[in-house]
């Protein structure tokens, strides 16, 4: 298993890591961090060990380097800045420490292997590769919201946990990236997962040199010229606006758009394989020319052709805009922003008006869900999670272990927006960090008893939103999976671990705020 990714490909001159005095099974970093298994090394001659946090109990990964000093300093400032940004799709960071002659990040652990490794099984289907790239796109879009850069998406450093969790590991603050070249290494992640080739998208596209390197994967098939071969062109069944996509991504004469932006593009493609419409080639996202103007010659590679108009890119802009601002509980009114979000007036492909303005939903009523009691005595203040007042909030008791003394399955708070809604994100503010939850969606309101609880989560848990958060390492979840074309009255945050407290364990939910429109 690659727990960090190999990353961007080292030159084969790069000195080797000094691994003098490395550690052994057994031995604990800085009082905590217990290894257990080398699991292996990463591109930059890093140690990779899967280790257990002894305080809270839970796996972790422990990226090790020596020496440290100087020489960490940029391996340290990355694991910083990455430690500021949650999001489902990222690797939660949770310590950076340097004792001079070593220096280590300790990081999530992801039960699964990383997508260089899951493509060894052979290419994705256009399904699952959409997915994974919207899930990329997503976490680059918080890295971004932040002004930061990823600076290193890469098949290696792209994690797929055994329960189809996609997270992207590995940042590198070293300033030689930007943001443009992280979208466009998205293009090279759906390139990869569709043929099972790299096409060095974070290089020049001809003429790069391929296979060398640790990270050293199959080259792109190119022609005599050097030019890659689309997707389509390398195997079957691939639909034509993801290979026009992907292409577009890749070329360096087509400005890729924010991350934000392709974010929600790729999330209105994300649709079920057994849609019998999957396959036609409609509604491609393209990145340039105006409606009724000539292609430029560097908007097209093989004969592709411009599809989309500057006002239709505007709304699925203000789309991914919103999104990307409910997801970060950001402030509608950024300066940076605030242009992009002006919806276009008119539009020459289809006249829709432009999508409505998400706002904070009212919530009718809530209440605490908890199927598996038989006391039922933790279900009052559950006002006090919509109230405004972070200071004031629902909490469970305390614990003996963190699975709820692993009596039950979990406790929930169930939310009634009073009608149907458009929902854009839920998010929920904890008193802690450590805790695990899930957002479910539902039809039914059965009575508040012990058998109606039970109802209710039956029914609730065989629909989720988005990811779950695993001992989340933040105190705000934002959960933003939601269908844009289905309404939602009934949701349900689900509580299923508890993070320890000088007591036991434990968890308070201080504020949920629900934005749609």
């Amino acid at each position: 298993m690659t727990q960090v990714g190999e990353g961007q490909e080292a030159e084969e001159s790069a000195p080797p890591v000094m691994t003098f005095g490395a550690p052994t099974a057994g031995e604990i970093l800085a009082e905590r961090y217990e290894l257990v298994e080398h699991i292996n090394n990463d591109s930059a001659g890093r140690l990779v060990w899967r280790g257990v946090d002894v305080v809270l109990r839970r796996p972790v990964a422990v990226v090790l380097r020596y020496p440290g000093g100087d020489s960490a300093t940029e391996m340290l400032q990355a694991a910083v800045a990455a430690s500021r940004v949650i999001h489902p799709n990222l690797v939660g960071v949770y310590d950076a420490i340097d004792e001079g002659e070593r220096a280590y990040v300790v990081r999530e652990w992801v039960d699964g292997r990383s997508l260089r490794e899951l493509v060894t099984d052979g290419p994705l289907d256009p399904g699952r590769t959409t997915a994974i790239g919207n899930a990329v796109a997503s976490a680059l879009a918080a890295v971004h919201a932040t002004g930061m850069v990823h600076g290193n998406v890469h098949p290696g450093t792209v994690m797929i946990s055994d329960e189809g969790r996609v997270v992207l590991a590995d940042a590198r603050t070293d300033g030689a990236d930007s943001q443009q070249n992280d979208v466009r290494a998205i293009g090279g992640i759906l390139y990869f997962a569709l043929t099972g080739h790299w096409p060095h998208s974070e290089a020049p596209l001809h003429g790069a040199k391929a296979g060398h390197g640790r990270a050293a994967i199959p080259d792109a098939v190119r022609d005599g010229s050097g030019t890659i071969a689309a997707p389509r062109q390398v195997r079957a069944g691939v639909p034509a606006y993801l290979d026009d996509l992907t292409m577009d991504l890749l070329d360096v004469g087509v400005a890729p758009p924010p991350s934000d932006v392709l974010t929600a593009e790729l999330a209105r493609l994300d649709i079920p394989v057994e849609d019998d419409h999957y396959l036609e080639p409609t509604g491609p996202l393209r990145f340039a020319a105006e409606p009724g103007d000539e292609p430029s010659p560097l908007a097209s590679v093989g004969g592709r052709k411009v599809a989309i108009g500057i006002a239709g890119l505007l709304a699925v802009a203000l789309v991914g805009l919103l999104i990307g601002i409910s997801a970060l509980g950001g402030d509608d009114k950024n300066p940076q922003t605030e242009p992009v979000a002006k919806p276009a007036t008119s539009g020459p492909a289809t006249g829709a008006p432009p999508p409505a303005q998400v706002r904070k939903l009212t919530v009718a009523d809530v209440r605490i869900i908890d199927p598996d009691s038989q006391l039922r005595d933790e279900l009052g203040g559950a006002e006090k999670v919509i109230d405004g007042d972070q200071d004031k909030g629902w909490e469970t008791d305390t614990y003996t272990q963190p699975k709820f003394g692993n009596r039950k399955r979990g406790m929930g708070i169930w939310i009634d927006l009073g009608e149907p809604h458009t929902v854009k994100s839920v998010q929920a503010e904890l008193s802690a960090t450590g805790a695990s939850a899930q957002l479910f969606a539902g039809t039914i309101d059965p009575p508040p008893t012990s058998a109606g609880d039970k109802q209710l989560f039956n029914s609730y848990k065989n629909s989720p939103i988005g990811q779950p958060f695993e001992q989340h390492d933040g105190t705000r979840m934002t959960f933003d999976g939601f269908n844009a074309d289905a309404k939602y009255q009934y949701l349900l945050l689900w509580i299923t671990e508890l993070p320890a407290n000088d007591r036991g364990f434990q968890i308070g939910v201080q504020e949920i705020t629900v934005q749609g429109s």
